[in-house]
């Protein structure tokens, strides 16, 4: 994973818990790089590493450490340069979420080496949808209800994600209800 997304866990663990807490989660995942380079490629291991660690320090499950990571991603990265590209990409929920291969895409231009997973929406109703989450990594569906949570918030909008269909189950995708209402 691109260096970004690891000094995001950094930027949530000092702003939450303090530096003290992130030098300890950053001893017990045994990770020694001090400061991470955004546009830098990572192993995945490292930041499956950070979580793990996370989840042993602050006494949380590794899901609900993923799932507050998602909503603060949503957040993070409007503010750290990808706000206009997040504005280019939906006023709606449903309209973002189906246009998010297509940022994906935009901001693969900046990252060459991304390798981002792929969503598609079905059913779209009224305040009903159906999200289907491909990735070729494991163990990031609680990442994908905190940002499908995160995007209800950045525009405005009630949301409720229950997983309906799950990769650790044997499927071979992940799959969200999702419930939305604008304020």
């Amino acid at each position: 994973m691109y260096g970004l997304v690891n000094k995001a866990i950094h930027d949530m663990v000092c702003t939450r818990f303090g530096e003290a807490t992130w030098n300890e989660i950053r001893h017990k995942a045994e990770v020694e790089v001090d400061t991470f380079i955004s546009m830098e490629s990572y192993p995945d291991d490292l930041t499956h590493r950070l979580v793990k660690a996370a989840s042993l320090v602050l006494d949380l499950p590794a899901s609900a450490i993923m799932q507050a990571f998602g909503e603060f991603w949503v957040q993070y990265t409007s503010t750290e340069g990808y706000g206009e590209l997040m504005d280019m990409s939906g006023d709606t929920l449903p309209e973002f979420l189906q246009n998010l291969d297509d940022l994906h895409t935009r901001v693969g231009v900046s990252f060459p080496q991304l390798q981002p997973p792929s969503f598609a929406c079905e059913d779209v109703e009224e305040q009903t949808l159906h999200l289907h989450y491909h990735s070729h990594r494991e163990g990031l569906a609680p990442m994908v209800v905190g940002l499908v949570k995160g995007l209800g918030t950045h525009l405005n909008t009630d949301v409720e994600v229950t997983q309906t269909q799950s990769k650790s189950d044997g499927a071979d995708h992940d799959e969200f209800t999702i419930q939305y209402k604008p304020h």
